[in-house]
């Protein structure tokens, strides 16, 4: 288990929200492993299963919420400057704008399951000025549903999590591509239904 299983046995629930609101923010923390690492104490009983979600989930919540108005306030112009300091530069802004275009306020949903994409959407969509009304509906709902996933996928597989752990990101990934397959289809369906009518 490593740093991450010794940074919760030292700091427990505070590390788990702390670390959690600081990758929402783009610093490169292990948040699936933590969270994985998490059900895994869970399941040892030195962690409760509600006060770890609540604790993960609070942090990933207060961690979008300032991305999202970080970049509401410092506006495009700031992050056309600066953002490749957090990796936000003018390509992942025009790529992220695409995306937009394509899977609408959805991708905020999934962006959790998508490495390095996560880190950047709040900034992204403050910056683009997204109603925070629609932004925090998906922002949210997505956020709490990323942190149940991997607390308890942790819980569930115990202390077999790490003989697991290879074959888990493997078919994450496998997951995350259907997921991003099966929201394009269905995009193209609701065109070609548009058109239709």
């Amino acid at each position: 288990m490593g740093n991450v299983a010794s940074w919760l046995e030292h700091y427990s629930y505070g590390i788990l929200f702390a670390a959690l609101l600081l990758e929402m923010l783009a610093l490169p923390l292990p948040g699936e492993m933590l969270m994985s690492y998490t059900g895994v104490f869970i399941s040892s009983g030195s962690m409760n299963l509600v006060v770890s979600i609540v604790c993960a989930g609070v942090g990933v919540t207060f961690g979008v919420t300032l991305s999202y108005w970080i970049g509401y306030k410092l506006g495009k112009p700031f992050l056309l400057k600066y953002g490749k300091h957090i990796h936000l530069g003018e390509a992942q802004l025009e790529k992220l704008s695409t995306w937009f275009e394509k899977y609408g306020e959805k991708l905020l949903f999934i962006a959790y399951f998508i490495p390095g994409v996560r880190h950047v959407t709040g900034y992204f969509c403050g910056v683009m000025r997204i109603p925070f009304r629609h932004y925090a509906i998906y922002a949210y709902s997505g956020a709490w549903f990323w942190v149940c996933v991997f607390i308890l996928l942790g819980n569930a597989l115990g202390t077999k999590f790490e003989a697991y752990h290879h074959t888990i990101n493997r078919y994450m990934i496998i997951m995350m591509a259907v997921g991003i397959a099966s929201s394009l289809l269905f995009y193209l369906f609701q065109r070609l239904r548009k058109k239709a009518v």
